[in-house]
């Protein structure tokens, strides 16, 4: 088995288009840092060169002319920098191997035309540092002691350009950033996309491709709200047609004599009245985000529900506090809870809905059963339409699979979400989490 390694490559396209910049730039940089310095190493050299032939002849010459007592006097006038010049022997011994000092030497024979003996060598210790020995006129000695050696850099010249990489980063960040920014959004935006709430448009200013994508966008979103609300219609409007022919049709089995048949043309009847009844409420739970908000007493909304529910016979009970009011979709609030009550009590025989308050403007109320619940993996599907757990919640309990999804519907209208989890011990918890419903 052939293992492969895989480098490591950052998740995030900002991540990655920044490292790709900051790895240019970085690049180009050095590249300009090593030029700028090869320039200047050559331009050094040039300079230094041409300076040590003006500066020997002059200074041998000069040294040439003196008496031997005046000479020493003048040592320190004519040295200067990395060249010394000495009177006595040379001390250096050896040939020299650095490609530097063979151009130095170049320069100085070059410099004294041959006119006086010359001996070049470098230090035993250092090849770097190379002294020549002249004979002058009266036989005398005289040593030019170099140190082969470039000047050192300014201190402020690694500092600027570590500020202009700095700088350069930065404008790499920001420019990724800006580039990249209406693509996050973009995907926010799609993520965030609620087929039953309505969303507001993204903005469609800034660069000409941003408005472009941001228009399509739009564009999108509101070619599927017209499908989603022209679905809707259409399932309403043949629900409610199909009234009519079933009316009459139960009509007239009351003119069939009584047998069997009759009895399940019967049942088959109802069966359809009540899917066509739950579809009109499906398609009318569309609807319930348009109902005006208005501020409740959540505590006595409940307590009145939970008393109708008594009133018949139904075994329902509330618990827990619901403390202040809350600004919320009434109605739709009532059939989304009584709709999850009566799943409960269809399944379970009874109900208990209990109320926490978990903030200001967060409250969650919730319906719990002893029922038979429903299997983890179906918790999520259980809310699309025309789904039903075969195992428990089937036509033969009268169940169309439409109940919770017209209550996760209208739990978006009053700006809520519904959860579905088993309880341990068995039955289901149903959760509406209620948030403070914007103003109309």
């Amino acid at each position: 088995m052939r293992l492969t390694l895989q480098r490591p490559w950052p998740r995030t396209l900002v991540a990655r288009l920044f490292l790709i910049f900051v790895a240019g730039l970085v690049l180009a940089h050095t590249m300009s840092f090593a030029l700028l310095f090869y320039e200047r190493y050559n331009a050094t050299r040039t300079m230094m060169l041409g300076d040590l032939e003006r500066d020997v002849a002059v200074a041998m010459d000069v040294l040439d002319r003196l008496p031997a007592a005046e000479r020493p006097a003048w040592l320190t006038r004519l040295s200067n920098g990395n060249r010394q010049y000495l009177l006595g022997p040379a001390e250096a011994d050896q040939p020299l191997t650095l490609p530097e000092a063979r151009s130095a030497a170049a320069a100085i024979a070059a410099a004294l035309h041959e006119e006086r003996p010359l001996s070049i060598r470098a230090m035993a210790d250092d090849p770097r540092h190379i002294q020549a020995e002249v004979s002058l006129g009266d036989g005398g000695k005289a040593v030019l002691d170099i140190h082969l050696q470039m000047p050192p850099l300014a201190r402020w010249l690694p500092l600027v350009l570590a500020l202009q990489l700095g700088l350069l980063v930065l404008c790499a960040w920001l420019a990724v950033r800006l580039a990249v920014r209406p693509l996050t959004r973009l995907a926010h935006a799609a993520d965030g996309i609620d087929l039953e709430r309505k969303q507001p448009p993204l903005s469609e200013t800034g660069p000409r491709e941003v408005a472009q994508a941001s228009a399509a966008f739009n564009a999108m979103q509101a070619r599927i709200g017209a499908h989603l609300a022209e679905r809707m219609r259409m399932l309403g409007a043949i629900s409610h047609d199909l009234q009519t022919p079933i009316t009459r049709m139960k009509l007239r089995t009351e003119f069939m004599d009584d047998s069997v048949e009759k009895t399940k043309f019967e049942q088959d009847l109802d069966e359809v009245q009540r899917l066509i009844r739950e579809g009109i409420d499906y398609a009318r739970s569309a609807q319930g985000n348009q109902e005006a908000p208005a501020r409740i007493d959540l505590a006595a909304f409940l307590d009145s529900l939970v008393c109708d529910y008594q009133d018949t016979g139904r075994d329902v009970t509330l618990v827990g506090e619901a403390g202040g009011p809350l600004a919320t979709r009434p109605h739709a609030l009532r059939r989304v809870l009584g709709n999850l009550i009566d799943n409960a009590l269809k399944f379970a025989g009874s109900a208990e809905v209990r109320v926490e308050r978990r903030g200001p403007q967060d409250v969650s109320v919730y319906v719990l059963d002893r029922g038979p619940g429903i299997p983890e993996a179906e918790l999520v599907a259980v809310l699309q339409p025309f789904y039903r757990v075969e195992a428990s919640r089937n036509r033969g309990t009268g169940g169309t699979g439409l109940g919770l999804a017209i209550a996760r519907q209208l739990a978006a209208g009053v700006g809520a979400a519904l959860l579905l989890t088993n309880r341990p011990g068995g039955g289901l918890a149903a959760e509406l989490r209620i948030q403070e419903a914007p103003p109309a």
